[in-house]
């Protein structure tokens, strides 16, 4: 269940190994807020989505959201952890001015979710295992505005009472590259169940990240734990940086203290927030308006028979029945949108012509390379599912080849269309008469003689005849036509 094999790190007195353990706090996907029916939507105006149970007016008791937890049931069921049939809400006790009640309202001893995993990929087609630790609900502060006033604070309550899943990792991961690929496949892993829409820019997942350094196989350090990281790269820059420092400071005889740290993307470093003790004293205690969470094994059961299919599952299923490779499999599924786009592509395709290998290069390299360099999303792709499926059917039947494929993709990219129609219409079909090619390949052998005798004496050769013939026909030439004519003419 550990990982293993992270990158270490050179140091002056010899190899260091970093050991890596995070919190990831995931916004539950739900309309209202975790014991309010107060409004979750972003972006509204300060104070607007706020009712008397998140303001903590007295008298006000909080009614748990049926929706959160069934959303936290299902995550739990999809990082593959087991799901308590009994769990319990605590007041966590601390103050802070976005914490109106004095106390957060969280899950400790007795969490809704137990141990799970998550399997990530690594570079060079490696793989490790990161272990869960638990995941247990809780409510989201406000957020306090520092940046209205030059001598005041002010603070936003809308976000305050939000539903958050708190999802613990053990300390298996050893790198940088390890934490950013187990962020990723959380995140793809949470948005495929629907249960976080994994925004990092608008705060809905964010990391807590414990960083400790060691001498391979030796015994823990100190960790460091650096606040609130919303983005991937950030995580692993912040990790990267964090860890040479403590390395330094090991090095010139000094000693980590445990403390809290934030990250500063401008200058790409840590710096200490505050201290803090081994232990937290939160004064945990069972939250007294809030009565135990009991599930019955047939209601998880419903849960899991309606989940959908997971990125690891779809990927296993791509390999199986599309023989496509690890890599091209990975690409696909690593986020939900692909993926449906690709079985769209798929099943716009005619079952006698598809060819889920074809389809995949056309996905990744074609359309996916196209959608990054002009950094449109995928959900605004100029080309659909259905009309790059259809340059892909046209490609299965032969009716065009490779390269007028390209030309077609740039024409619907640019003025859309369907790509059948275009190919009717603009004389795009491929040449597979070989006596309208033949007179083609004739001239071409005859002006070339010499390439003719490296061709007899080095099949290999014949790959340049077979271009200039392409050249000629102005990319027509069925591409296996002309290789069998070729074939023929010299003997080969």
């Amino acid at each position: 269940m550990t990982a293993t094999g992270g990158k270490l790190i050179k140091g002056t007195t010899g190899d260091w190994e970093v050991v890596i353990g995070m919190e990831v706090h995931a916004q539950v996907t739900s309309n209202a807020k975790l014991f309010s029916g107060a409004s979750t939507a972003f972006g509204g105006e300060p104070n607007s989505h706020v009712s008397l149970v998140d303001a903590a007016m007295p008298g006000m008791l909080p009614v748990i959201n049926e929706e959160c937890v069934r959303q936290a049931v299902r995550t739990g069921l999809g990082l593959n952890a087991k799901i308590n049939l009994r769990s319990v809400f605590d007041r966590k006790n601390y103050f802070y001015p976005d914490l109106p009640q004095g106390y957060q309202i969280s899950q400790y001893k007795s969490p809704i979710v137990g141990e799970g995993e998550i399997t990530v990929d690594l570079e060079g087609g490696r793989t490790a295992t990161i272990g869960i630790e638990r995941l247990h609900l809780e409510q989201d502060p406000g957020k306090m505005l520092h940046d209205q006033s030059p001598s005041l604070s002010f603070i936003d309550f809308n976000r305050c009472g939000v539903a958050l899943m708190e999802i613990v990792s053990t300390p298996d991961i050893r790198d940088a590259e390890q934490a950013k690929a187990y962020v990723t496949k959380l995140r793809s892993i949470l948005r495929y169940l629907g249960t976080c829409d994994g925004d990092m820019e608008k705060g809905s997942l964010r990391a807590d990240v414990n960083v400790s350094v060691r001498k391979p196989g030796g015994p823990l350090g100190t960790r460091c734990e650096i606040k609130n990281l919303n983005s991937i790269n950030f995580i692993g820059q912040a990790i990267e940086y964090e860890a040479r420092r403590q390395i330094e400071i090991i090095e010139e005889g000094g000693s980590i203290e445990l403390e809290t740290r934030r990250f500063d993307p401008n200058r790409g470093e840590t710096y200490s927030m505050r201290s803090k003790e081994e232990a937290h004293d939160y004064r945990y205690f069972p939250d007294p308006d809030l009565l135990p969470l009991e599930f019955t094994d047939a209601y998880v059961a419903e849960l899991k028979a309606h989940l959908p299919e997971l990125p690891d599952q779809k990927k296993a299923r791509f390999m199986a029945e599309l023989g496509l490779s690890p890599y091209d499999a990975g690409v696909l599924v690593a986020e939900r949108e692909s993926a449906n786009f690709f079985e769209a592509v798929l099943a716009a395709v005619s079952d006698k012509v598809r060819d889920g290998k074809i389809a995949a290069n056309w996905v990744i390299n074609e359309l996916f390379g196209r959608l990054n360099k002009e950094g449109v999303a995928i959900g605004a792709s100029p080309v659909s599912a259905v009309q790059l499926g259809g340059i892909v059917g046209l490609i299965g039947e032969g009716t065009i080849s490779g390269k007028i494929a390209k030309d077609l993709f740039e024409i619907v990219w640019q003025e859309g269309g369907d790509p059948r129609a275009i190919v009717e219409t603009r004389g795009m079909k491929q040449v597979t008469d070989l006596s309208a090619i033949e007179k083609v390949v004739d001239e071409i052998i005859a002006a070339n003689p010499d390439k003719v005798a490296q061709a007899k004496a080095k099949p290999q050769a014949l790959g340049w005849f077979v271009g200039q013939v392409m050249k000629s026909s102005g990319g027509k030439a069925n591409p296996q036509a002309v290789n069998d004519l070729l074939k023929s003419k010299l003997g080969i």
